[in-house]
């Protein structure tokens, strides 16, 4: 979106792109996984049919987006349009991801870890797609959330009959959900990762990177990377345990990497600079991101284990509403923290 948005003449900072976008994500995500979690009944057929309507919905949005390319427009113009199908795709992403998690939250924990590196996956795909459109066409960039749009809409249709296979298709399914949530230039996948850049982090004159590649390579790719590893860690360890205080005490202490991601090297920054070179802020990123997708992972995969398993859906759709909550959070806060800096 945000690379199509200046071949179009737009700036980021006349319209605080970045921080809308975030904004406008999170949003419709929270508003509706709350009244997927409380107000729709799962594994009914209607959720069914419901799941087939957002993919066929998400793939005409992105079709649509992928055509205005082409399409001239004033800036103003491609603003509202680009906010308008950024909303209505995380409407959709919602419900589609509030009910894949609850699905998810009937089977044995270890596939919740599955699930969750295939969410990480899709980010590593959008953020390698990002890298290319730089290089190449911004075409191919929105084309290709409509292939992996059509190949969610299969394996969703092929799941009840891949019973027997059921370990690789939801991490497919985990990989095409991810793909499917707005990730712009993202996963977005990663609201986390778009705050980080809205802080305007610029190489040093010893990388030497054009701002588009630092961005895309060191904030996005090794997030997105980062955070895979941390999200396929807990299928092999899980520390801190479930019961342990040691848990929440971990995941608060995340806090610091924001104070430590202010002082890295902003452009125009009014604190100051501790850390002037590069692979600082590439160290820092990929602590933050790796810790993220191993304490995520590890919350989603607790979460099931402290009820009955007959709650087991339940929680795994309200689990999906506090980890979007938290996103939402983050998104808002995003304008602070641009004017802190």
């Amino acid at each position: 979106m945000l690379l199509v948005w200046e071949l179009c003449g737009g700036t980021t900072t006349d319209y605080n792109f970045d921080s809308w976008m975030a904004l406008l994500s999170q949003l419709p995500l929270l508003l509706f996984t709350l009244l997927n979690s409380f107000l729709f009944k799962p594994l009914n057929l209607n959720e069914l049919l419901m799941v087939d309507g957002d993919l066929i919905t998400i793939f005409i949005i992105f079709a649509l987006t992928a055509a205005l390319v082409s399409v001239p427009m004033q800036p103003d113009t491609f603003f509202s349009v680009t906010m308008t199908s950024i909303w209505f795709i995380n409407m959709c992403s919602a419900v589609l991801q509030g009910s894949l998690f609850g699905v998810v939250g009937l089977f044995p924990h270890r596939y919740n870890t599955l699930f969750m590196s295939g969410q990480g996956l899709a980010g590593i795909f959008a953020a390698v797609a990002m890298l290319s459109s730089i290089f190449l066409a911004a075409l191919g960039y929105f084309i290709t959330p409509c292939v992996a749009t059509l190949g969610t809409l299969l394996c969703y249709l092929l799941l009840p009959h891949l019973v027997r296979r059921r370990h690789h298709t939801l991490t497919l399914i985990g990989f095409a959900c991810g793909v499917n949530a707005p990730q712009d230039e993202d996963k977005p996948r990663k609201v986390k990762c778009r705050l980080v850049c809205e802080l305007r982090v610029q190489t040093s004159p010893v990388l030497s990177l054009t701002d588009k590649v630092f961005t895309c390579t060191c904030c996005f790719i090794v997030f997105n990377a980062m955070d895979l590893a941390g999200r396929g860690t807990p299928s092999l360890v899980q520390w801190p345990s479930k019961g342990s205080l040691l848990f929440p005490a971990t995941v608060v202490s995340r806090l610091v990497f924001v104070p430590l991601l202010m002082m890295c090297n902003v452009e125009n920054s009014r604190l100051t600079v501790l850390f002037s070179h590069d692979a600082a802020f590439v160290a820092i990123m990929a602590l933050f991101s790796f810790s993220n997708g191993y304490l995520a992972t590890l919350c989603m995969a607790y979460a099931p284990q402290l009820v009955h398993r007959q709650d087991g859906e339940t929680v795994g759709s309200l689990m999906t509403f506090f980890l979007v909550l938290g996103l939402a959070l983050g998104a808002s806060l995003s304008f602070l923290l641009g004017k802190l800096v």
